[in-house]
């Protein structure tokens, strides 16, 4: 009798292992038939983006953001800081964490949590890491995360989790100009791609793509203008805001984002210069000078110093021809048509361009005329207008 109970009891757990088995191979099967039937294009450190629920990503996470989309369960009380990447993200995240948070950690005490972590492992990206496969990023324990809870997205908000969408959570998007943005994210996936000993990508390459909108999480203008119709409609659920907007005013906007996420700065805290402590705490100075964000890796294993570049506004104009510039204008004209967003900074740009080819043109004319160098003082001069210091 005891064989018998033993013998049934070895079938039984056969087919439970059989079962999980066959469960595993539908899942790599449904898996394996969703990647075949997107459209894709080539990508940029990996080999294809795929256009999923919306937006533009690598094969890699399309099983995170699903998960993120099925399975997470948002709370009124949670605070979501979106953006298109290298729009200003880290910034924000570091902003929106000093400020929920100020009354556990004094903004300029050693043991801030800012000061030994990068923005982005203090404010985890749900659709990158929630339901992590390839052990890039560690497991988030959602349902234990102290609230507020807060976390960031690049997902267009049409994309978004439904419970999101229908919540009353808090959700912060940042914009900027997509001259600016371009720029610095084709030098951030270049210093990804040499990481992984592959070729860099020309400038112009990356260029056509992004003005087909091919590129982590967009097209561009989609992201921007879902927020910003959500940012319309229900302006209690969505602060937008614009990087050039914040490197203009940040303690204007600093006391905003406060009083948006529900933690207003008391008169006694304006006048102690708490909001200057955040503000201070928070800068890209402070950030790219940390000894923390200079070696190690955080999001993806993304190498810390790779987060921070210039933080400049502008410097497009350094990078991109007269022919980029017509294209990239054209297509913000068509793809912006009809909304209220603009970018301040953006026809100065152009100006600047125009004034540094001009700058260019004076130099050449002068030196073949005369076949002199120019005094140290004239060169410096033609240098700043044509804007490379």
């Amino acid at each position: 009798m005891a064989s018998t109970d033993l013998t049934n009891m070895k079938e039984d757990q056969s087919r439970d292992g059989q079962e999980t088995i066959s469960e595993e191979n539908k899942v790599i099967h449904d898996y394996n038939n969703l990647i075949l039937s997107l459209p894709r294009e080539n990508g940029c450190d990996t080999q294809y983006f795929y256009f999923y629920h919306g937006f533009w990503c690598p094969s890699t996470l399309i099983q995170s953001v699903n998960s993120f989309q099925n399975n997470f369960h948002a709370k009124d009380s949670d605070i979501v800081v979106a953006s298109m990447p290298k729009s200003g993200t880290t910034w924000l995240k570091g902003l929106a964490y000093a400020i929920v948070n100020r009354q556990h950690f004094t903004s300029l005490e050693n043991n801030h949590p800012l000061l030994s972590f990068n923005p982005h492992e203090l404010v985890p990206h749900f659709e990158v890491s929630g339901n992590n496969t390839d052990g890039q990023m560690p497991q988030i324990d959602v349902p234990n995360m102290v609230e507020p809870r807060l976390y960031g997205t690049h997902m267009p908000f049409p994309s978004l989790p439904k419970s999101i969408q229908e919540s009353n959570c808090k959700i912060i998007y940042i914009c900027r100009n997509p001259f600016d943005t371009f720029v610095s994210y084709w030098t951030f996936i270049n210093k990804l791609r040499l990481k992984k000993s592959l070729t860099e990508l020309t400038l112009e390459e990356s260029f056509e793509r992004y003005c087909k909108g091919i590129c982590f999480f967009g097209p561009f203008w989609d992201n921007m203008l879902g927020y910003l119709k959500e940012s319309i409609e229900r302006p209690d659920r969505v602060l937008f805001l614009k990087y050039e907007d914040l490197k203009e005013d940040v303690n204007f906007h600093t006391k905003r984002i406060a009083e948006f996420v529900g933690f207003p700065f008391t008169e006694e805290e304006e006048n102690n210069g708490v909001i200057e402590n955040i503000i201070k705490l928070c800068s890209f100075e402070s950030m790219k000078e940390s000894s923390e964000n200079k070696s190690g890796t955080a999001a993806l294993k993304i190498e810390r110093e790779f987060f921070f570049r210039k933080g400049e506004i502008g410097d497009w104009v350094n990078y991109l021809s007269p022919s980029m510039i017509k294209k990239l204008s054209k297509v913000m004209e068509e793809k912006l048509s009809g909304s209220s967003l603009s970018f301040k900074g953006y026809f100065a740009g152009i100006v600047a361009r125009w004034l540094g080819n001009m700058a260019r043109l004076e130099v050449s004319v002068l030196k073949q005329a005369t076949g002199k160098i120019m005094p140290r003082w004239d060169r410096n001069v033609a240098r700043w207008c044509a804007g490379s210091e």
